[in-house]
């Protein structure tokens, strides 16, 4: 599916270099409005890239190759999606590409006069929405086992299948909640993509703070993957993230609606409290559970 992907960009940048037109639009047509209309959604694009660190204790990759493909492929996809813009916007007029429910595979059968050429491009969006599919199964499932194993989350999410070694419940529950969201239909998906950014640039601006204070408090710790101008980096992420949860809060460019998008993040945070709370009671029960096998044994003559 990478190869069909990669494949159909190529052939979409090479028609649009030799039988494409400069774009008659001006650039950023929508203005401002346009730009946050976009930054809305965008970080829940960027969650397939979490997949890579989420699966790395499954990879048999060195840390510092793995630190490097996470910049490597944010790198490539960002280029990517940019050429494939440029590429549309040569084959035909912004009006004719906001009006196709296929943008990328009418520009390609543009820039071809061909219907299969179209198709193509439109297999390879199919290809580009199975691999998120992918991505999200498996970094999903390691999210919550990781949560579960910390003690955040219910223990029997950190269940581990006796044969394939994979966290089999925390697959289940995603795998359900992935056929039963398609049934709440395009508008309530919306919600909860964007209602989704604001939870991903709040993870992402307690990593950054994560970093900062690990840089502190544990200067000599151990890191085959050194960040280069470390508290440079950390202090402008920290900006960056700070802006982007601004972003969503009212009376921000992309603020969330009111109610419906605000009541999901509201239910999200309802659900982790309860998760948490459940969670510490497993905890307890198990730690008492310890407890009274370690009484008998003491009383055990045999021991």
């Amino acid at each position: 599916m990478t190869v069909v992907i990669a494949f159909a960009g190529v052939v979409l940048i090479a028609g649009a270099i030799i039988g494409g037109q400069p774009s008659p639009d001006p650039s950023f047509g929508a203005g401002t409005a346009g730009i946050f209309a976009v930054m809305l959604m965008v970080p829940f694009m960027f969650v397939g890239f979490d997949v890579i660190p989420q699966s790395a204790e499954e990879a048999n990759v060195p840390p510092r190759t793995l630190g490097l493909l996470i910049i490597v492929s944010v790198v490539m996809a960002a280029l990517f999606y940019m050429a494939v813009i440029w590429g549309a916007s040569r084959a035909l007029p912004a009006s004719t590409l906001v009006d196709s429910p296929l943008p990328a595979a009418a520009a390609m059968a543009e820039l071809f006069d061909s219907q299969l050429m179209g198709q193509l491009m439109a297999l390879a969006g199919i290809a580009g929405i199975l691999t998120s599919w992918n991505a999200f199964i498996i970094g999903g499932s390691r999210a919550l086992f990781a949560l579960s194993e910390s003690g955040m989350i219910p223990a029997s999410l950190s269940k581990v299948h006796p044969e394939y070694n994979t966290p089999s419940n925390a697959i289940l529950l995603i795998g359900g909640l992935s056929v039963l969201a398609p049934l709440f239909g395009e508008q309530m998906l919306t919600w909860i993509v964007n209602a989704g950014g604001l939870g991903i640039v709040t993870a992402w601006f307690f990593v950054v703070v994560s970093f900062l204070v690990l840089r502190y408090r544990e200067p000599e710790m151990n890191r085959p993957y050194k960040v280069p101008a470390g508290y440079l980096v950390g202090a402008l992420g920290f900006v960056m993230t700070a802006i982007f949860v601004s972003l969503y809060l009212p009376g921000g460019g992309s603020a969330l609606l009111w109610p419906y998008e605000w009541l999901i993040v509201l239910l999200w945070c309802i659900l982790g409290v309860v998760l948490f709370v459940v969670s510490g009671a497993d905890t307890t029960a198990s730690t008492e559970d310890l407890v009274e096998k370690l009484e008998s044994l003491e009383k055990d003559d045999d021991v």
